[in-house]
């Protein structure tokens, strides 16, 4: 490696301080409920308490756990209080070799095994099977397995949409969208402090924890961070989920650098969100999924998320024919009245109609049977005056 290499490669980490050490800390000990569906207990689980248990079993069944890693909104959250973005998913990621099919499937046993260990007192474990556990306990069980990316992740749930996520990762082509999520915090100085450590932690005796930016550069991402700018690199490179990631972060007050790099990102992004996503009917249950992840207990924001979506279609699509184009946008257009209206920003459904016959699809049993036409009302005091569908 040259010491060019080495000086960029350098730039990608930095040593947390002692302030947010603390807040990692604070992280790792809170307790997380993790809901059971029917009759099945609360469990309370502490993220330093899963690592452990989940890590110990792995390399008990002959997995070796290469690191564990802090990711996502929570990771930016230690390096910087007051991002606008708060947290919501824990998202801790396992470094290990998912050589094959069975490595795939121990570690999908040994979690649900975990789970075990968590069950309130009196609870009988005996006749209790692994099977029970994904179906009380799991919220999203994924797994990838291609050249350039080998992964699974566990998803336990929490009816707050503050899920433990446990991921676990071979390979994995690209680890963030945008620089502000790009970070990744090491955990294993500080799990090891706890286990090996007398003393308690303090600002003159702590361990050194490092934090690393898969943006590049920890600096400039932390940067942007602060400053709340949207940036990222090979934006062609970035999911069809991104688009919804870039308009959950405008509506957070984060913004592009300039308006001619918002207008290529935000180009990319619709383009790779259609070829992800290409029918109507795929791009509703993405959207859907993503309000429930993301704005719960924050369904306020669901119109506003929505609105902007709806804007940035609109604006930046180029690769759709005009039938496609309609479709979608009054499917966004749909979701966003039906938001508003959960909202109690408009006296019932039965007042708000629309401009002309809404498509085939609007219809169906999960959309309400009335559509509002282009361009969204904007969520204020006084509302437009809504013509009858006949």
């Amino acid at each position: 490696m040259s010491s060019g290499d080495a000086s960029e490669q350098n730039r990608r980490f930095c040593v947390l301080s002692w302030e947010q050490v603390q807040r990692l800390d604070s992280i790792l000990g809170e307790s997380v409920p993790i809901h059971g569906r029917g009759n099945f207990p609360t469990l309370s689980v502490q993220p330093r308490q899963i690592v452990q248990v989940v890590r110990a079993r792995l390399e008990e069944s002959g997995v070796v756990v290469r690191d564990v890693k802090l990711n996502g909104s929570a990771a930016s959250h230690v390096l910087h209080q007051d991002t606008g973005l708060g947290y919501k998913d824990l998202d801790l990621i396992f470094g290990l070799s998912l050589t094959d099919d069975r490595t795939f499937r121990l570690v999908k046993d040994v979690v649900l095994d975990s789970l075990l260990d968590f069950l309130p007192a009196g609870v009988s474990r005996e006749r209790i099977t692994a099977l029970t556990l994904k179906e009380a306990y799991v919220q999203k069980l994924v797994k990838v397995c291609k050249d350039t990316d080998r992964w699974s992740l566990i998803s336990l749930s929490n009816n707050t949409g503050k899920n433990v996520e446990l991921k676990f990762v071979d390979s994995l082509r690209r680890q963030f969208e945008f620089s502000v999520d790009s970070f990744q915090i090491g955990l294993d100085s500080l799990l090891l402090f706890d286990r090996c450590s007398e003393t308690p932690m303090s600002e003159s005796f702590h361990p050194t924890v490092l934090g690393e930016s898969m943006y590049g550069d920890f600096e400039e991402a932390l940067g942007h961070l602060r400053s709340k700018i949207i940036a990222t690199r090979s934006p062609e490179e970035i999911r069809g989920g991104g688009l919804l990631k870039y308009c959950h972060l405008l509506v957070r007050g984060f913004r592009p650098a300039s308006p001619a790099h918002m207008k290529t990102l935000q180009r990319y992004m619709c383009s790779r969100f259609f070829i992800d996503f290409p029918d109507v009917g795929e791009q509703r249950r993405k959207l859907e999924a993503y309000l429930q992840n993301h704005f719960s207990g924050m369904e306020h924001k669901r119109y506003e998320c929505l609105a902007t979506l709806r804007r940035v279609v609109d604006e930046s699509t180029v690769c759709l024919m005009g039938h496609e184009r309609r479709q979608t946008l009054a499917l966004i257009s749909a979701l966003a009245l039906r938001a508003l209206a959960e909202q109690h920003a408009i006296p019932a459904l039965a007042n708000v109609t629309c401009y002309y016959q809404p498509a085939p699809y609007v219809r169906d049993v999960n959309f309400s049977n009335y559509y509002v036409p282009s361009p969204v009302p904007t969520c204020s005091s006084s509302y437009p005056t809504w013509l009858p569908c006949s």
